[in-house]
């Protein structure tokens, strides 16, 4: 593996942890605030992480007034303004392809791009809560593998857009008069069965050639989707073992779509709870658990599919009654992920509560315990790196970029600085046109 380890900051409403919005000092309605965005952004650049991600929420359901929306504000929006503070930070926007349409979304997302000098990149995701529908129309949400068909074509047409323009049409040639190269500019004329886009695009060739493409999703059809297109997935993983058999399937499709298996890289979430000592970061995890109540229960019943009533907190989770909901229509990554580490090691729901912060794995530890378990997981091929999801911010990440960036980069394991400019050269990723199935979309889609 590479020695670099990737790292991004991940921003939550004003943390992943439910109960950040009443631990901090600061005001709880901070996440509609630019100086908030702007000080998370400017601390994860001086720290020399990769990038700043935000989700994305079309709806109040999943947080049901009890804390701030991960993602009330629009991402691109919100890393539009970022772009004009930061200068080397990729700026990574979370957006649906269940709800939204191909040109407005390719457009946004390139026009950050250009803002931002080429650091800005797409996180693709096929929205899971069924109260979203509701908002967008009266069609309920489509079936998880529904969802899937209309994101393959969804994000081909994008791509497909954002290669409308070749590179070198905006010629500007003042003395000559002429300004693009028309016949460097092609029509996409998609006609699909979920979209028709007829383009080009508005806008020229992104600075890094297109946006860096995230996905987050590990079914079935997640895998296969990523495999294809996307340079880095968001995944959902809560053991080493099964975090390297994803890697190592991940980069296998990969290898079976015509690409290298290092041009797609594998970021699990992590949630570390950071104190000077073991004491002190259990401490904080426990005030963060008493001001949340029960509100991680409740999260952890969505996740899986079934009923709070159905959870006893010193009970395993009960397998056979999650396996029986064949209704199940959320996320099947995040169910999986959360069965796997209850099965594997036996845990309880207390236990698995401990564990698994919001989805992800949690460690609650001194800085030192936190950097070895980046190391260990990266070490044993089982991520390129991580999306960190800070618990408390900008507490969290503070305390992250003073103390464990600086034992990363002493062992030799993380960058002292960027390597360069744009978000694609800073992940060590190579240019987009030299893959098959650029070179394929490009034939097939263009006019």
């Amino acid at each position: 593996m590479s020695s670099d380890i990737i790292l991004n900051a991940t921003i939550m409403g004003v943390g992943m942890h439910l109960g950040a919005w009443r631990h901090r000092s600061q005001s709880p309605s901070d996440y509609l605030n630019l100086d908030y965005y702007r000080e998370v952004a400017q601390l994860a650049e001086a720290g020399r992480l990769h990038a700043l991600f935000l989700a994305d929420t079309l709806a109040v359901s999943e947080e049901n007034y009890e804390r701030p929306n991960l993602g009330a504000m629009d991402p691109t929006a919100v890393l539009g303004a970022l772009a004009a503070v930061t200068s080397r930070l990729g700026l990574v926007a979370t957006a649906s392809t269940t709800f939204n349409e191909p040109f407005n979304l390719a457009r946004r997302i390139a026009s950050l791009d250009h803002l931002s000098r080429g650091r800005a990149a797409w996180n693709i995701v096929t929205t899971f809560i069924p109260d979203v529908a509701a908002n967008f129309g009266k069609d309920p949400l489509l079936p998880h593998a529904e969802r899937y068909a209309k994101a393959e074509e969804f994000v081909d047409t994008v791509i497909a857009l954002w290669e409308s323009w070749e590179e070198g049409a905006l010629v500007g040639d003042k003395a000559s008069g002429l300004f693009a190269d028309r016949n460097r500019v092609h029509a996409v004329n998609h006609d699909g069965r979920f979209f028709s886009v007829r383009g080009p695009s508005t806008l020229p060739r992104s600075p890094q050639g297109r946006p860096i493409l995230y996905q987050a999703g590990s079914s079935e059809e997640g895998r296969a989707l990523a495999a294809r297109v996307a340079d880095v997935i968001f995944t959902v993983q809560n053991t080493l073992s099964s975090a390297i058999a994803f890697r190592k399937d991940i980069r296998e499709r990969a290898v079976r779509e015509g690409r290298s298996p290092d041009s797609i890289k594998v970021l699990p979430g992590l949630v570390p709870v950071i104190g000077g000592t073991e004491r002190e970061s259990q401490q904080r995890k426990a005030e963060l658990d008493e001001l949340a109540g029960e509100a991680e229960l409740r999260k952890l019943a969505s996740r899986v599919g079934i009923p709070v009533r159905e959870l006893a907190l010193d009970k395993p989770l009960p397998f056979d009654r999650i396996k029986a909901n064949d209704k199940f229509n959320a996320s099947r990554g995040f169910q999986a992920a959360a069965m796997q580490l209850g099965a594997s090691e036996g845990l309880t729901v207390r236990e698995i509560l401990y564990r698994n912060g919001g989805g992800h794995p949690q460690v609650v530890g001194t800085p030192e315990q936190v950097a070895d378990f980046i190391e260990s997981w990266h070490r044993a091929g089982a991520a390129d790196g991580f999306n960190l999801m800070i618990d408390e911010l900008p507490s969290g990440l503070r305390t992250f970029v003073e103390e464990v960036v600086p034992l990363l980069q002493q062992r030799g394991t993380f960058q002292r600085d960027y390597r360069a400019n744009t978000l694609r050269e800073n992940l060590g990723l190579g240019n987009p046109d030299d893959t098959v199935r650029s070179q394929e979309r490009r034939s097939a889609n263009y006019a």
